[in-house]
């Protein structure tokens, strides 16, 4: 049974965005470690987590909410 945990930055993604990343997240899952059966679907437990963008930083980089918005308007 496989637990999959997303981490984010909070306002990236939209709910139609959550909801296919599920979907095909559980499909992967299902393709590879359940071999193809559909029934394993239903014990494939997938999380998002979203935190603030000041909670990360890549090398110097420090995200703002600002540098969000724009990442978020260009998609």
């Amino acid at each position: 049974m496989p637990f999959i945990n997303i981490q984010t930055i909070e306002g990236l993604l939209d709910k139609e965005s959550k909801a296919e990343l599920f979907k095909r997240i559980a499909d992967l899952f299902v393709e590879i470690e359940g071999k193809g059966n559909a029934a394993f679907r239903e014990h494939v437990w997938i999380r998002i987590d979203e935190y603030p963008p000041e909670q990360w930083q890549l090398g110097h980089l420090r995200p703002t909410k600002e540098m969000i918005e724009i990442i978020s308007k260009a998609n």
